[in-house]
């Protein structure tokens, strides 16, 4: 009997680089540019979510209402903001080898971001990734970010391969529930901030410190050649 294909789908944020608190810091400037006042450890709670849920976090954390201009133009200058700290943005250690090393071993693997390309692609540059030749699930294709599964289903749809030998790489509780409701396996990393037991609290079926030290146990999770 044969056994599935082993896949990974990774998620980018915090997962394959180092750019959460470039995202933090990005959120804090437009809200602040708007006159809304958050905590960063707030903000930060939130990244990796759809930015409909962050919204909707705004709401009910500040009781504020937010007309639809005014989201929009909060997303902009989060957009503008993070792209001037672009500059600052590397890949965590261990990514690149750790993706070189599925390579070699002819084993599928994808990226699945809640960002736009638009940020996103800054943070995959540093990666080195060939744009033609991997799978790159954004939050311009599919019609519900993290979460919900969308971005891996799609992801996992573009390798061919099925939920029952696939894994998801996140460093948030949001991944680990959208891998969960997708059915996949939960790899959690703790590169992001979040703690282990709050990544084995939403689904992690085993949490490394970072794309290194996963690479170190790629074994324990079906990574063979």
């Amino acid at each position: 009997m044969l056994h599935p294909q082993t896949a990974f789908l990774f998620d980018l944020d915090g997962t394959l680089v180092d750019s959460v608190y470039q995202h933090v810091l990005a959120w804090r400037e437009a809200l602040e540019s708007e006159g809304i006042e958050l905590s960063i450890w707030r903000i930060h709670r939130k990244i990796g979510m759809s930015g409909g849920l962050f919204t909707n976090m705004l709401l009910r954390e500040t009781g504020l209402q937010l007309d639809p201009e005014r989201i929009e133009r909060l997303q902009r200058r989060h957009v503008a903001a993070y792209s001037r700290r672009a500059a600052e943005i590397r890949p965590l250690p261990g990514a690149r080898e750790l993706l070189a090393s599925l390579t070699a071993a002819a084993i599928p693997w994808a990226i699945a971001t809640s960002g736009r390309m638009e940020t996103a692609r800054p943070a995959l540059e540093t990666l080195d990734v060939d744009f033609d030749r991997v799978p790159i699930i954004t939050r311009d294709q599919v019609k519900y970010a993290k979460p919900d599964p969308d971005l891996f289903l799609a992801a996992a749809d573009r390798l061919d391969v099925g939920s029952e030998a696939t894994s998801v790489v996140g460093d948030s509780v949001w991944d680990m529930l959208a891998a969960r409701r997708g059915r996949f396996l939960g790899i959690g990393v703790l590169s992001g901030g979040y703690g282990l037991e709050e990544l084995e609290r939403s689904g992690a079926d085993r949490v490394y410190e970072d794309p290194a030290d996963l690479l170190k146990h790629l074994d324990e999770v079906g990574g063979r050649r």
